[in-house]
């Protein structure tokens, strides 16, 4: 209803509740500014996955340290893939590495990080698209042609 105000907030991001918590991430477009990124440390792998996908939404340029921490290291699988997704939705180059890293996660994980890298470009990227060409997964293969069939001004 637009009328939460930055103490409701921090009220939320604070909550026992991790149903809140996670609330509070699915919402933060349409709420006053606030650090969400401390929730990239919740016990709960529902509110990372939330708070990640929240900040790749915003571009959160300041939370691509921390994105890239779960990416690499998460226990939880969705976590791992969501921040991948929100690393290529920022675009940011820090993060290129661990996306062509996470070419060697699980199969859903490699598809995201596929995704991620079509804003990305230069040869080590081509290369590791290339390289999913063979990938086990026909889903991982065939987005792996559909990336290197787009044209240069897309994927330079």
């Amino acid at each position: 209803m637009q009328r939460a105000t930055e103490s409701d907030v921090v009220s939320a991001l604070q909550d026992e509740a991790a149903e809140v918590r996670r609330a509070a991430c699915e919402l933060a477009a349409g709420l006053p500014p606030s650090d969400f990124i401390i929730l990239l440390n919740d016990p709960d792998p529902r509110v990372v996955e939330a708070c990640a996908f929240a900040l790749g939404e915003s571009g959160a340029y300041d939370a691509v340290p921390d994105l890239i921490s779960v990416a690499r290291d998460h226990d939880d699988p969705l976590c791992r893939e969501t921040a991948v997704a929100a690393l290529g939705n920022i675009g940011d180059e820090r993060a290129r590495e661990t996306i062509i890293n996470a070419l060697n996660d699980s199969v859903q994980i490699r598809r995201r990080a596929l995704i991620a890298l079509a804003n990305y470009g230069g040869d080590e990227v081509r290369q590791a698209i290339q390289d999913r060409l063979t990938d086990r997964d026909w889903q991982v293969r065939q987005a792996a042609e559909d990336l290197l069939s787009v044209s240069e001004e897309v994927l330079p």
